[in-house]
C-alpha cells in the first residue's frame, strides 16, 4: 500500500461523515425511522442503515478495509493481517435519536496499527464537526452550517482545540444519558470521598469523548459495553490534544481491530 496522506483521507472522512448526517437528518425530520432490533436488543433505524450506504459509498473508493457497525464484518482470521482499516459507527447515539434529543452522531475514524490515527465526528442536529490528525496532534471544532462545500477553512488555527488545564475546584465528570450504572456511581463516590467536589455532565452517543476534548468535562469513566466503533474517532479526537483513552483495569492505550470488537472498560481524562 502507498503512503497515506492522513489531511487527504481526513478530509474525505470529513465530507463522509456531513454527506451521511444530511441523510441522517432527513429521516429524523421525517419521524419515519423504521425501527427494528437486532439480536442484542440495541435499535436499528432507517437512518442507520442509509447513513452506512453514503459512507461507504465514500470509504470503499480508497481500498483501505472497512469495519463498521452496520456491515457484516470479515472473521478476525483475514482483518489480523490489516496494519491499516476505517472503523465506521454510520449512527452513534440510536437510542438518542429515537428519542430525538439530538445527542447522536457520526462516527468516522481511521486505524493503523491497532491505534486510532485520525477521526471525525459529526453531530447532524447542531451541524457541529470534531475531527483530529493524531499525527500532527491536533483537534479542531467547526460548525459547518448548511453549505454543501466543505469549510476551506477546515484545518485554520481559529479552529484548533486546545488541551486546557483543570480550572477550578469542581471535577465535572461525563455520565451517559442510557448507561449510568453502579459502578459509575462508585467510581463518583470515589472522587467525593477524596474530598472532591463532583458535577455530573449529561451527554449521549461519542459527544462524551468531545466534551472532554473541549474542557467542558473533566474525566469520562466507562464500566458499561461499548464496541470499538463507538469510540475509535472520539479516542483519536482525544489524544491528538494529550488526553488519554485507557482500559480500565491495566491503565494501557485502548487498542482497535481486535479478535472481539468490544472494548474493555475505559477512562478519559
Amino acid at each position: 500500500m502507498n503512503p497515506i496522506d492522513l489531511k487527504e483521507q481526513l478530509a474525505l472522512a470529513i465530507e463522509a461523515s456531513i454527506d451521511a448526517g444530511n441523510v441522517i437528518m432527513e429521516i429524523y425530520d421525517s419521524a419515519d425511522f423504521e425501527t427494528e432490533f437486532k439480536k442484542d436488543d440495541s435499535p436499528l433505524t432507517r437512518a442507520d442503515l442509509e447513513s452506512n450506504k453514503v459512507i461507504m459509498s465514500y470509504l470503499t473508493k480508497t481500498d483501505i478495509p472497512i469495519i463498521s457497525e452496520e456491515k457484516k464484518n470479515l472473521d478476525y482470521s483475514e482483518r489480523k493481517n490489516w496494519d491499516v482499516c476505517w472503523m465506521v459507527d454510520p449512527l452513534d447515539g440510536t437510542k438518542e435519536f429515537i428519542k430525538r434529543n439530538g445527542e447522536f452522531t457520526v462516527n468516522i475514524a481511521l486505524i493503523k496499527n491497532e491505534t486510532p490515527i485520525l477521526g471525525a465526528i459529526y453531530v447532524p442536529v447542531t451541524q457541529e464537526l470534531y475531527y483530529a490528525n493524531v499525527e500532527e496532534g491536533k483537534s479542531y471544532k467547526i460548525v459547518v452550517g448548511n453549505t454543501k462545500e466543505l469549510p476551506s477553512n477546515l484545518f485554520d488555527k481559529e479552529n484548533q482545540l486546545l488541551s486546557s488545564e483543570k480550572s477550578g475546584s469542581i471535577t465535572k465528570v461525563v455520565g451517559s444519558r442510557s448507561h449510568m450504572n453502579e459502578k459509575t456511581e462508585q467510581f463518583i463516590e470515589g472522587l467525593k470521598s477524596e474530598g472532591k467536589e463532583v458535577e455530573i455532565v449529561s451527554k449521549g452517543s461519542s459527544l462524551k469523548f468531545c466534551i472532554v476534548a473541549e474542557g467542558k468535562a473533566d474525566i469520562y469513566p466507562r464500566v458499561a459495553p461499548t464496541m470499538e466503533w463507538d469510540t475509535a474517532a472520539g479516542h483519536a479526537i482525544c489524544t491528538a490534544i494529550g488526553l488519554k483513552v485507557t482500559n480500565w483495569e491495566t491503565g494501557k492505550d485502548l487498542t482497535y481491530n481486535k479478535e472481539n470488537l468490544l472494548n474493555p472498560f475505559f477512562l478519559v481524562r
